[in-house]
């Protein structure tokens, strides 16, 4: 039986005392350098959050898996109810950074041309041209991307993963700071369809947004009344500051067995029983090794958030949830207890031993 007690989140570890000081020398003065390199490539992330703080109120947790995105170039799916600034977020962000940006509605009655483009007769020529799409640009948000058929969201698999798009044969690079920024209704919303699992694993995380707190929405409603705010955010940070602080972020300093407890996150959720844990009638597929990786690279970036030049326990912790909640399928038993892949995730962490 699945104890539900032990669903809640531990409280995160302090920082490790046993940092490799006293082993190798040359390691400490390698992380020395690295805080010396994240101080001086995070100066706009901090301007960053103020702008954007300035039409989102609350949704810390979303501000901050925003910016582990542009850290990682890992493309972020955020699930909630209409009215929660899903939207507004991306928007903000989008105009806080000096790059293009485009907005793509996705509606049933939607084709993959009107995302990648397509190609066109030109009679005066007596050739087809190419029209390249609204998803040549390096800021893309996916707005409801779940009331599209399965056949337009496939459109964007080759753009997410690869970089590219091929329109009539011919492939085409996208622009080095390309991010998909997608958003969805819950599936039990009227008109929506549920993402493939393909392309639902080549999001790097699935946030979900949740309701404000009371106090929060006091001042949502006080901020109301006053002029439009998004007008006023102004672009703080250049996509030559973003892609010079995911070289700092990949240089960022992981133990290895900060790298074993990844694994084993991961690996716990295709053979729980090797860790002890009685969870197998309740996961239908565990997590792909995309999942190992893109852990990875947010506890980095969490890390390098935070001002660190190596990654703690609680860096990994803190991303684990958002990286393989949509990648552990339960199946029909959990399903009927009423467990999610949440509570299996939380129970996981609760069991596999910390470094």
């Amino acid at each position: 039986m699945f104890d539900k007690s032990s669903q809640l989140p531990t409280q995160l570890s302090s920082p490790p005392a046993t940092l490799p000081v006293n082993r190798h020398d040359d390691v400490y003065n390698s992380i020395q350098a690295i805080n010396e390199s994240v101080k001086n490539c995070s100066s706009w992330v901090s301007l960053l959050r103020n702008e954007m703080t300035k039409t989102i109120i609350g949704q810390e947790q979303l501000i901050e898996r925003l910016l582990v995105g542009l850290l990682t170039g890992g493309h972020i799916l955020l699930e909630g109810l209409p009215g929660l600034a899903k939207t507004l977020a991306v928007k903000t962000l989008a105009r806080a950074v000096q790059t293009d940006f485009r907005r793509l509605q996705f509606t049933p009655d939607m084709l993959p041309a009107d995302i990648i483009g397509t190609e066109i007769y030109n009679p005066q020529q007596t050739s087809f041209e190419v029209k390249q799409g609204p998803i040549f640009s390096s800021l893309i948000l996916a707005d409801e991307i779940n009331r599209a058929p399965a056949k337009v969201q496939s459109a964007l698999l080759e753009a997410m993963q690869e970089k590219q798009v091929t329109i009539g044969g011919q492939s085409f690079q996208l622009p080095e700071l390309f991010l998909v920024l997608a958003t969805q209704n819950p599936i039990e919303q009227e008109g929506t369809y549920p993402l493939p699992e393909a392309q639902i694993d080549r999001f790097m995380l699935k946030v979900v947004v949740g309701y404000p707190s009371i106090t929060e929405e006091r001042r949502i409603l006080d901020a109301f009344d006053l002029t439009d705010s998004e007008t006023n955010v102004m672009p703080v940070a250049s996509p030559e500051d973003i892609l010079n602080a995911r070289k700092v972020v990949n240089t960022i300093y992981m133990d290895d067995k900060i790298k074993d407890y990844i694994v084993s996150l991961v690996y716990a959720t295709r053979d729980p029983a090797s860790f002890q844990l009685d969870l197998k009638d309740y996961i239908e597929t565990g997590a792909s090794p995309r999942a190992t990786i893109n852990l990875k690279a947010v506890a980095r970036s969490l890390a390098f958030l935070e001002g660190r030049g190596y990654v703690t326990p609680d860096d990994v912790k803190s991303g684990a949830l958002d990286v393989m909640r949509h990648r552990l399928r339960i199946s029909y038993e959990a399903e009927a207890e009423g467990i999610t892949s949440e509570d299996i995730i939380r129970k996981i962490m609760d069991t596999v031993p910390v470094p």
